[in-house]
């Protein structure tokens, strides 16, 4: 079995696509609407085929909720891994996005966290080398 696709939910799909993709850097994967539902996923350019990252519409109130919850609690909703999370927290920042955490050293890592400006907390992670 293959990992393919995990979700976050978004108050606003055109705002986080424009987050994901022009702050963050990610690609759009697929974009298509039945009625009032939208389909809504993005992937790394690094591994394009990859696994994809739905932005789901926070449109039910469970989801609602359930996000507003872990925001509220500082647990982030998406965790990214990079190679250079010093590089990426300034090249993030330098387009707009808002740190809630500098990269700071934890066990085994280092971390930072920033608001997507849709209602998450996400986290770019780089694991230490032993």
């Amino acid at each position: 079995m293959k990992i393919k696709l995990t979700s976050v939910y978004v108050d606003n799909q055109e705002k986080a696509l424009r987050f994901y993709t022009e702050v963050l850097g990610l690609t759009k994967k697929a974009d298509f609407s039945n009625g009032p539902f939208r389909w809504l996923t993005v992937a790394s350019p690094d591994e394009p085929d990859g696994t994809e990252l739905q932005l789901a519409l926070n449109d039910n109130p469970a989801a609602k909720t359930y996000q507003q919850a872990m925001f509220q609690q500082r647990q982030t909703a998406v965790n990214f891994f990079t190679d250079d999370v010093k590089g990426d927290y300034e090249r993030i920042k330098a387009r707009g996005a808002e740190f809630a955490k500098p990269p700071t050293a934890v066990t085994g890592a280092t971390i930072a966290q920033l608001k997507d400006t849709c209602g998450n907390l996400i986290q770019i992670s780089q694991l230490a080398r032993w």
